[in-house]
C-alpha cells in the first residue's frame, strides 16, 4: 500500500548540486528511519544517507561532507542536496523507507520500502 515517490534525478556537472525529495504515499503508522541508496551498474547498492529513529544521521564515508539529508515530518518527506558533484557519484539512486503498517485486524507489521528508483548522471 505504501509507495515512496521520487524526484529530482537528472544530469549534474562536477562541481555543481542536484538535489533529490522523497515523499512517502498512502497511509502509513510511523516511518522508523528513511534515506537514500545508491547503485552503479555492475556495484553493490551502498549507503548514501539515512536518518534512523533516534534522530541520528549516517551518511557513506563516499558522500561524508558533500551531500546533507534533511526532512519534513509533516508530509514525511526526506530531501537530499548533493553539492561538489564528482562523476563517481553516477549511479540509480533509491529512495528507502522503513515502515510500521497495521493491519485490518491491528498487527504491526515492519516493512521495507523501496522507491523505484532515480538517475543520477554526473558529467560535463
Amino acid at each position: 500500500q505504501v509507495q515512496l515517490v521520487e524526484s529530482g534525478g537528472g544530469l549534474g556537472q562536477p562541481g555543481g548540486s542536484l538535489r533529490l525529495s522523497c515523499a512517502t504515499s498512502g497511509s502509513v503508522f510511523s516511518i522508523n528511519n528513511m534515506g537514500w541508496y545508491r547503485q552503479a551498474p555492475g556495484k553493490q547498492r551502498e549507503l548514501v544517507a539515512i536518518f534512523e529513529r533516534d534522530g541520528i544521521t549516517t551518511y557513506g564515508d563516499a558522500v561524508k561532507g558533500r551531500f546533507t539529508l534533511s526532512r519534513d515530518n509533516a508530509e514525511n518527506t526526506v530531501d537530499l542536496q548533493m553539492n561538489s558533484l564528482k562523476p563517481e557519484d553516477t549511479a540509480v539512486y533509491y529512495c528507502y523507507a522503513g515502515v510500521v503498517d497495521v493491519t485490518r485486524e491491528g498487527l504491526h507489521r515492519v516493512l521495507d520500502v523501496w522507491g523505484q528508483g532515480t538517475l543520477v548522471t554526473v558529467s560535463s
